[in-house]
């Protein structure tokens, strides 16, 4: 009997275990921003388009934005069943903003374009740099 309930508990424990989160780290600067410049990463997937995205101010020219994705891909049926945990994005897009005016983009093919900061975590393989020319 004790085992059986021991065998019910990690079933449930091992059903309700989820799939990572991972963290593409985008760093990088802007000669000569306007005022009121932004940055806005947004990832893409090859099946259901456009993704989590993210938004920061610059700070004397510089930013860094960290943007979290789920890898899991699929919900299983059944509860005991272990979810997929592939889902990666293909792109990364980094666009800068003045106002509301597209003033200047970046797209990155995810995983070629970045290194591996430790299992969970990617950084571009160079800092992204925009010129913000009026």
């Amino acid at each position: 009997m004790r085992l059986n309930l021991l065998a019910c508990v990690f079933l449930i424990a091992a059903a309700h275990a989820q799939c990572p989160v991972n963290t593409i780290m985008i760093k990088g600067r802007v000669q000569n921003p306007a005022p009121n410049s932004r940055i806005h990463v947004q990832l893409s997937y090859p099946k259901s388009g456009p993704g989590e995205s993210a938004e920061t101010t610059l700070d004397n020219g510089s930013f860094r934005v960290p943007l979290q994705f789920l890898t899991q891909s699929s919900k299983p049926l059944l509860a005991i069943v272990k979810p997929k945990c592939d889902r990666k994005p293909t792109q990364v897009v980094i666009t800068l903003f003045t106002g509301a005016l597209e003033k200047n983009q970046v797209t990155l093919a995810f995983p070629h374009d970045f290194a591996a900061l430790d299992p969970s975590a990617y950084a571009p393989n160079s800092e992204i740099f925009f010129k913000d020319s009026d």
